[in-house]
């Protein structure tokens, strides 16, 4: 058995505001869009922050996507998504959001009412997946996964594989995809824990740390910094 090793590694990036509600660090940094990440385009990660209640929406208003997909995992809080095609879904935590905007869609997300209302702690990612030639102009799509209908994979010392995309140790994600991707959020409990992960040959590989450390063939990646494997 062959291990990726690293080749390159992208520091925790400045924060930026996304309308009034998303305060992400673009993971990606300056290689977002380009193609040592194919078929991954951005990623941004909204890290916890504390939202007093209000009335006021607070959100991203109508926008346009064309020609990739979005897909939103929420940790805590809750984004509320509407488009153009008449979708519309609510995710809280451990939901995933997978809109395919294919020809085009026009879209809105938004903190739900329902947190707008009350407030708290809010943390997600957003994700944005180039289509295949063949499928860039494919009908919008809206695929809502709850939390409970993804599989869970224990590997390793007290790790934990959520295989959203792709498959894992028998396990099939169940978001419907386009490109042969493999998406996992994984959770390791306790200092020190090993996990050892088969990918694809031929895949690119990534690795974000969203809490504490994480070390790959003895390089360390602190919080909010992510890994281009060889």
């Amino acid at each position: 058995m062959s291990f990726r090793t690293i080749k390159k590694i992208i520091p925790q990036q400045p924060r930026h505001w996304v309308g009034n509600a998303f305060n992400v660090f673009p993971a990606f940094g300056p290689s977002s869009f380009t193609q040592e990440l194919s078929p991954w385009l951005m990623f941004d990660y909204a890290a916890p922050k504390t939202f007093k209640p209000t009335k006021t929406r607070r959100g991203v208003g109508k926008h346009p996507h064309r020609g990739f997909e979005t897909i939103t995992i929420a940790y805590q809080g809750a984004v509320e998504h509407h488009d153009s095609v008449g979708n519309r879904g609510v995710i809280g935590p451990g939901d995933v959001q997978w809109m395919t905007a294919g020809r085009g869609v026009i879209h809105e997300e938004y903190h739900s009412r329902e947190f707008g209302s009350t407030g708290g702690v809010f943390e997600m990612c957003q994700l944005w997946l180039n289509l295949p030639q063949r499928y860039k102009m494919h009908a919008p799509r809206y695929q809502s996964i709850v939390g409970k209908d993804v599989p869970v994979v224990e590997v390793g010392d007290g790790g934990r594989v959520r295989v959203i995309a792709g498959s894992f140790g028998g396990a099939t994600g169940p978001a419907l995809t386009f490109s042969e991707v493999e998406l996992w959020d994984l959770v390791v409990d306790g200092a020190g824990g090993v996990v050892e992960l088969d990918v694809p040959e031929g895949h690119n590989v990534h690795v974000f740390v969203r809490k504490g450390n994480v070390t790959i063939e003895g390089e360390e990646l602190g919080h909010q910094s992510l890994a281009l494997l060889n």
